[in-house]
């Protein structure tokens, strides 16, 4: 029952995002509709009637033509190939930035002067009054792109927090700017850069990623910049008292990061993260991503937030696949052990994406050494063998951050 509840659930939020956006074809319709059962028995009602109907009839066959039309005229086809950042700079204010390219997995924009920062630098959040709307140019695409992202997937509209400035580096207080979503905003604006689009007529290619990822100069825009929605992406590793790491394997539900293995908590920031239990906004960006990390964390594992001693930043990345959004990574301490926690499951809907919980050991000084002498983490004799197989993006750049974070 909870697996076809979801479902219906699933489809229904998919159905009324289309529909919100086709709505002159529902209009006509319900003309026709209306038009066929307003007859009325007198001969003068009956030729008004008929004349309404046919009317009706022919917007409603005219904008059905125009919807084939302009869904038929573009071919929407998944990039399997990886990102392509040789071709692609980072941002100009994005001290020590490098791409991290992990293979079946993806690739990443890091800075370790914005990790840096992030532990040691504070910032406010501000939200935006307005929720994220996607602009023309992606509302157009959006009918294209939702059903082939949501094909053989259970895709839910719920709230998201998206980004618009970065943790850079710098003296004193800064603010950083979020704004409110919705899930399927995410879906039709950064996981358009997973799509090429190809004109029928033509034969044109348009590449997503270059007109809605680079600037003039050909670099990677800021946040600031972007006219995506940028959700933010959140994961912590937590480690029991006895030394373990926890790890949740992905079901083949996951859109992500599917049968692969993820972080201790891992997801979006959600408008929930945004205030405490009482109700008052949290003021500083740690809080939030705290917050937003210890609630995944829960959720995904089935501990209790009562087991949970503390969590702090360890690091920042894009992930370039899924549009440049960004991604945040913490480290928590967990105040029981692995043997009180064993047996533990992913609870409500995670049980749809989540698969099990594991318990891993790995030495994160000794990785963070290895990491510094220029050591790639795929090669870093430290790093477990299951991971380095099996290992998600987020769980290896997470790993990554904590090892360095460990060593700083």
């Amino acid at each position: 029952m909870f697996k076809l509840l979801r479902r219906t659930r699933s489809k229904a939020d998919y159905t009324w995002f289309l529909a919100v956006r086709e709505w002159p074809v529902l209009v006509s319709a319900l003309g026709v509709l209306l038009g066929a059962v307003t007859i009325l028995p007198s001969a003068v009602g009956v030729v008004i009637s008929v004349i309404a109907l046919l009317l009706g009839s022919a917007t409603f066959v005219r904008d059905l033509r125009n919807l084939r039309r302009r869904w038929s005229s573009h071919d929407f086809s998944l990039i399997a190939a990886p990102f392509p950042h040789e071709a692609f700079p980072p941002p100009a204010a994005y001290p020590d930035a490098e791409y991290c390219y992990l293979p079946n997995r993806g690739t990443a924009l890091i800075s370790d002067g914005i990790d840096g920062s992030l532990r040691e630098r504070r910032f406010t959040v501000r939200v935006a009054d307005e929720p994220y709307r996607l602009p023309p140019i992606l509302r157009a695409t959006a009918p294209h792109v939702l059903p082939i992202r949501a094909r053989g997937r259970l895709l839910f509209n719920g709230p998201v927090v998206g980004m618009r400035t970065e943790p850079l580096p710098g003296v004193g207080e800064a603010e950083i700017q979020l704004h409110r979503a919705r899930y399927f905003d995410f879906q039709c604006s950064n996981e358009l850069c997973t799509m090429r689009i190809t004109n029928r007529e033509t034969g044109e290619d348009l590449d997503p990623r270059r007109r809605l990822l680079t600037d003039t100069s050909g670099r990677i825009v800021t946040l600031a910049a972007s006219v995506l929605s940028d959700v933010v992406g959140i994961s912590t590793l937590a480690f029991t008292t006895d030394g373990l790491l926890l790890l949740v394997g992905q079901s083949d539900r996951n859109t992500a990061s599917p049968l692969l293995q993820a972080p201790s908590g891992s997801g979006s920031l959600e408008p929930r993260d945004l205030t405490d239990a009482d109700g008052e906004a949290r003021e500083t960006l740690a809080d939030v991503l705290r917050a937003g990390m210890e609630r995944e964390f829960c959720e995904e594992t089935g501990v209790r937030p009562d087991a949970i001693a503390g969590t702090e930043m360890t690091g920042f990345a894009r992930w370039m696949e899924r549009g440049a959004k960004p991604e945040f990574f913490g480290l928590t301490e967990l105040s029981v052990s692995s043997t009180e926690i064993r047996g533990t499951a992913p609870r409500g809907a995670e049980r749809l994406y989540s698969s099990d919980v594991t318990f891993l050991e790995i030495d994160l000084a000794a990785l963070g050494a290895e990491l510094r002498t220029g050591t790639p983490i795929l090669e870093a004799p430290s790093l477990p063998t299951v991971i380095r197989e099996v290992g998600s993006l987020p769980l290896l750049l997470g790993i990554r951050a904590a090892a360095r974070h460990r060593t700083a």
